[in-house]
Parts: C-alpha cells; sequence; structure tokens
C-alpha cells in the first residue's frame, strides 16, 4: 500500500472517530461486566464470536513454559517499545513488543514491518545467540501448536511435538467467570446456560484452514508507562492500548491472547485490579461495549470476523502484564519467499553476466521496465529500510534474517543498475516520440515516489526520537551512500535525474501528452 493510500485510511478513521465523538456530544456510552445483569445475554448475542478459555482449562504444564518464556525474553532484552509511524507522525508504543513466528514470515502494523525471532521448525535450523531464547521460542512454538489444534477443524499435527487437545467444540466454552475478579456471584456459561433468551440460538464457530504462523509479545507495566489515555467512549478507564483491529491478518482468521501477571494462573489478589479487554461494536453508539476481567493464564479467542466487525482495546490492571498473541499474518506479500519471488522476476530482465560497465536489458518493453522499477521501489521500502529503520535489534537474538537481507540488498543493487539502464533506454534515438511519452509517463511517478520516500525515511532515522535509542536500537538510514560513490549506477538523491527526464519531456515537445 503506498503511503498516501495509507494516509487517507488514517484520515478516515480520525473523521470517524471525531464524528462518533460528537454524536456522543460529551456523554458516555454504557457497558457491562460481569457483575451486570444483561452480561450474559449482551455477550451472547452482540459479541457471540469472544471465546474465553480459563487458565484451569490449559495444560499446567503449558502455563510453567509460557510464564518462563516470558520471564527469560525480558530478562535478555528482547522487548522493545516500537517507534512507529501513526497519520504521518512517529511515536514509541507504550507497550514493550516482540515477535515470534515462522521462519521468513514478516507482520505489519502501523507502518511498521516487524521481522519474527524464528521459532524452529523441521525444515530450518534456528542459531540463536542465548539458550534461554532458544528455550522460549520453543515453549511459544509449542503454546502455538496447542492453540492451532483447538481451534481448527480437525485436530492440528505438530511437526515436532505431540497432539494436545481433541478440537474446538469440545474444548472452547463461553465462561464460567465464576472467579472474575469484578464477579459477585457465579456466572453461568453463556452457550450452554439453561435459560434460554427468546433469540435465534447462535452456533459455535471454528477457523476454516487457518493456522496461527506468529505470536507477538506484549509487556506492560503500568508504573513504568508514561501516558496512559482514558478510554474515550464508555469511560471504561484508564488504557495501555487503545481501540483498534488487529492489522494485517487472513480474512476470517482468528485470534488468541494468552493473558499472564505474576499471580498464579486462575487466583489474582481481591486487592488488586485485574487487567481487562474492552470490546465494543466498530463506530456503533447503540450497542453497550463489554468488559471482560482476565485472570492470569486465562486465553480468549476472537473467531471468524470478530476481529473485523469489532474492536478491542486492554485496560490497565496493577501488576505488570504479559500477553500473547496468536494471528494468521498474512502471507501473501509478507514473507521472503514472496519478495525473493519478486525479485527474481525482475532481475531475470536484467542480462545474465551484466555488470556496471557491460550491462544491458533484455527487454525494453514498457509494461516490464514499469514493473521492475515497482518492485524496485517495493524492496527498498517495504523490506530494506524497513529492517534497518529497527536497527540492528534482529541480529543480537538471532542470525537468522541476516543472510536473507544481504541477498535481498545484492538483488536491489542490481534493480539500482537496471533504473540506469532504463534511463538510457529513454533516451535511445530509435524510440519514437510517443514510446518515450509513454514509458517517462509510467516511470516518473515511480521514480518520484522514491525520491520522497528515501527522503521520508531519511527524515525518520533523524528524529529526535530515533536519535533517543540505544546506539544497537537506533534506526539506520540504509543502504545510504554519498554523492559521487562510483560503485553505485545512481545518486541517492534523485531530483536531478528525474529533473532531467521532465527536461526530456519539454525538449521532445511531448509534455501535452503526459
Amino acid at each position: 500500500m503506498k503511503r498516501s493510500e495509507r494516509a487517507e485510511q488514517d484520515r478516515a478513521k480520525e473523521i470517524k472517530k471525531q464524528k462518533l465523538l460528537h454524536q456522543l456530544g460529551g456523554q458516555q456510552l454504557p457497558y457491562l461486566t460481569p457483575k451486570d445483569e444483561g452480561f450474559q445475554l449482551l455477550w451472547k448475542t452482540k459479541y457471540t464470536n469472544l471465546i474465553l478459555r480459563e487458565a484451569n482449562k490449559i495444560p499446567f504444564d503449558l502455563h510453567v513454559q509460557m510464564q518462563r518464556a516470558f520471564s527469560s525474553l525480558l530478562q535478555c532484552g528482547c522487548f522493545f517499545r516500537d517507534l512507529v509511524n501513526i497519520r504521518g507522525k512517529d511515536v514509541f508504543t507504550a507497550v514493550s513488543r516482540v515477535i515470534i513466528g515462522n521462519p521468513g514470515c514478516t507482520y505489519k502494523y502501523l507502518n511498521t514491518r516487524l521481522f519474527p525471532i524464528p521459532w524452529q521448525t523441521i525444515l530450518s535450523k534456528i542459531t540463536y545467540s542465548q539458550e534461554e531464547i532458544a528455550m522460549s521460542c520453543h515453549a511459544l512454538k509449542e503454546f502455538n501448536n496447542y492453540l492451532c489444534s483447538i481451534v481448527g477443524n480437525d485436530v492440528v499435527r505438530s511437526e515436532d511435538s505431540k497432539v494436545i487437545g481433541e478440537g474446538l467444540e469440545n474444548n472452547l466454552v463461553q465462561p464460567d467467570l465464576a472467579n472474575s475478579c469484578e464477579s459477585e456471584k457465579g456466572i453461568e456459561d453463556p452457550l450452554t446456560s439453561v435459560e434460554e433468551p427468546p433469540v435465534q440460538k447462535q452456533s459455535r464457530h471454528k477457523a476454516v484452514g487457518a493456522l496461527f504462523n506468529v505470536t507477538l509479545l506484549n509487556y506492560m507495566d503500568p508504573k513504568t508507562m508514561p501516558y496512559l489515555k482514558e478510554e474515550p467512549y464508555f469511560g471504561m478507564g484508564p488504557m495501555a492500548v487503545g481501540w483498534h483491529h488487529d492489522e494485517s491478518l487472513v480474512a476470517g482468521s482468528p485470534v488468541a491472547v494468552y493473558n499472564y501477571t505474576s499471580s498464579d494462573p486462575g487466583t489474582i489478589s481481591d486487592k488488586k485490579a485485574c487487567w481487562r479487554a474492552g470490546l465494543k461494536v466498530a463506530w456503533d453508539i447503540d450497542t453497550p461495549g463489554l468488559v471482560l476481567p482476565l485472570q492470569p493464564g486465562d486465553c480468549y479467542f476472537m473467531m471468524d470476523d470478530l476481529n473485523m466487525t469489532h474492536q478491542h482495546c486492554v485496560l490497565v490492571g496493577d501488576e505488570p502484564r504479559f500477553s500473547s498473541t496468536h494471528r494468521v499474518a498474512e502471507e501473501g506479500d509478507s514473507t521472503l519467499d514472496y519478495v525473493f519471488g519478486r525479485t527474481e522476476e525482475a532481475v531475470s530482465n536484467l542480462l545474465k553476466g551484466s555488470t556496471l560497465s557491460n550491462a544491458s536489458l533484455n527487454s525494453t518493453e514498457i509494461t516490464i521496465l514499469k514493473k521492475t522499477e515497482e518492485i524496485h521501489n517495493e524492496v527498498e521500502f517495504e523490506w530494506l529500510r524497513q529492517y534497518w529503520f529497527q536497527g540492528r535489534r534482529y541480529a543480537k537474538f538471532t542470525d537468522w534474517w541476516c543472510k536473507p537481507i544481504e541477498k535481498l540488498e545484492e538483488d536491489w543493487k542490481q534493480l539500482e543498475l537496471m533504473t540506469l539502464l532504463m534511463l538510457k533506454a529513454v533516451e535511445d534515438d530509435r524510440w519514437s516520440s510517443e514510446k518515450r511519452r509513454d514509458a517517462i509517463g509510467s516511470l516518473l511517478p515511480i521514480l518520484t515516489e522514491r525520491q520522497e520516500l528515501r527522503q521520508h525515511w531519511k527524515n525518520r532515522c533523524q528524529s529526535k526520537l530515533a536519535k533517543s535509542l540505544p546506539a544497537d536500537d537506533r534506526p539506520m538510514c540504509h543502504p545510504y551512500w554519498e554523492e559521487g560513490d562510483l560503485s553505485m549506477p545512481l545518486p541517492f538523491d534523485l531530483q536531478s535525474t528525474i529533473a532531467h527526464l521532465e527536461e526530456i519531456v519539454t525538449s521532445t515537445g511531448i509534455e501535452e501528452h503526459l
């Protein structure tokens, strides 16, 4: 997605938010908690695809492994506050995060591509910098296998662990919240209650052919979070994470969130405020919100299209909290296999054995040139600059990403060479004015966007927030080269190149057609 399109989406969301606040006129919408009458009915009718699996229904050994993993990853310095871009402005996330998942898979949120620490698979051997990180990734993979086994249509057989669970219908039930920190008395299971409300009964839902491929781990300590925003619509209290849909997921796929605080699983002190998940129907002022208290070790699921039709937030408790959010991240344009396939397609138009001195293109067909330049931008701005903007953090924990990124940069340098060859082709005297017009009309916007994005990323790397980070975590403007670098076919700054193309347009008298 282009930066202009993302900005338009951000503006649309802000307009919706302001319209909703205007409709409220300073009043607050109602919301229900387990102690409120009508909570069961609201959950059953308006939040059907929200399912809770309580801590005591999850195998104890998995709790132990997850807690050790959280603690080890924190001690190893794996959690970071991401420097993300929201509505054109760089901000640090209030929550510290680390992502772990399938080798070669990435995950994008808030205009930021995250490169997961990969967990081991049969096909990939991963080397970690510390044994504690290796053990933690293994524990998260085991828990991920467990979740896959209970949300899939059938029992999912892991490639490196025994089968856990018996399938969704026997394992996932809506909650008995008798021990909730907000409950005053036991609450019946909304799906199995003897007293059925006067509405059509809903069937239980399963994920269709989707397996979790990444988990985004969050660490939230309210004592160290500098600013906690109050929930604006319902008055639910301070939020660690504001209202949102999870991004970049396979449509209709489930999301599973494991909640852990320092208390033992399934218990929490009455004197401590627990963490809660808030949910609301997106941009709706007629349906009450719902607040779900979370015990240590509880896991809740957003099934089917709940993540799209509803929004959720995280309401602050007293104790530090870890969460592991398991997702089915889109893989269409977010894997190494995809981007290497794109570069291979583009570079196939470069004559084999080409060097800077003897290079040539196999074809100067305009559609091929245009596609090559589009791939060039994608590789540079969706992959290389995204990776290096996050400093050297990934190399701290595993060297897995180092070689793929090196290979991707080698391919990108060939794309730079192909851009030079494209510019030379445009000036070929054998080209007709019509072909030159069509070529420049197709290629000039792509080069203009490249120039703008290079300056955008350079400015981000030089911002005060970026420079405030420790040296290893500090954003790097890479690839970058100085004017006159003979190893590079073209300059970093493309202003003169773009101006030259515009001059060709003027001098050949074809500007009226552009």
